[in-house]
């Protein structure tokens, strides 16, 4: 008696195990699950940082094209009127104001370089967030298929529990009544502790799982519209 009871309890477990899995692809929502993405892409701090890495370096593009500038230095020279033209240490000095423009070649050839260094950089940049949005989205189907199966489980385990409180109810009836053994009464005890467990546990893994994609999709799924 004792080794079938046991078997019993075994092979329900399993089979609302079986039950919960077999029903995850039937509660996919693909409306839902397509706005938990945009949700993902539009709040998930990580993708925010990605993006401003992106801008960022879209931005030495200009500041490189803008540095071609550098190249070319200006200078002047005032000498006060009234001052004798000739100027023995430089005589090439006139009265008023001189002008001169300087120009650096190595800076000027150097240019292109950078130009091209601040493309690819940007590029580069481009090619990893869109690396980074690909590897959301499967993160974000990952946490949405496990928050679905955790919650499939917890109501498997929880429709469980009140079965076997009824079982544990009933043999303890019988068991007053002499109906059952004494042996028969603890295993339908033992059961529901068991079914009281598995709640408990699946409650902790549902609230684990809900966390999960509302930290990646930046919001509770009580706001979601």
């Amino acid at each position: 008696m004792k080794i079938s009871f046991l078997l019993i309890i075994a092979f329900s477990i399993i089979g609302f195990q079986s039950q919960a899995q077999q029903t995850v692809i039937g509660a996919v929502d693909n409306a839902e699950l397509t706005k938990y993405i945009e949700l993902a892409k539009k709040n998930y701090a990580k993708r925010k940082v990605q993006q401003a890495t992106t801008e960022s370096f879209k931005q030495d593009i200009g500041a490189a094209k803008m540095s071609y500038l550098d190249m070319f230095g200006a200078s002047y020279i005032y000498r006060p009127q009234g001052k004798t033209v000739v100027d023995p240490v430089n005589p090439y000095n006139v009265n008023g104001f001189q002008l001169g423009i300087n120009f650096n070649l190595g800076s000027f050839l150097q240019k292109p370089y950078n130009v091209k260094k601040a493309k690819a950089n940007y590029m580069i940049a481009k090619y990893q967030e869109l690396d980074f949005d690909n590897g959301l989205i499967v993160e974000v189907k990952k946490r949405y298929y496990d928050f679905l199966l955790q919650t499939s489980l917890l109501k498997v385990y929880t429709q469980s529990t009140q079965d076997s409180k009824g079982v544990a109810e009933s043999s303890r009836y019988k068991f007053e009544k002499g109906q059952v053994t004494l042996d028969v009464y603890n295993q339908s005890r033992i059961a529901q502790t068991s079914a009281i467990s598995l709640q408990v546990q699946a409650e902790s893994d549902y609230l684990k799982a809900k966390d999960l994609l509302e930290e990646v999709i930046g919001q509770p799924l009580s706001e979601v519209k």
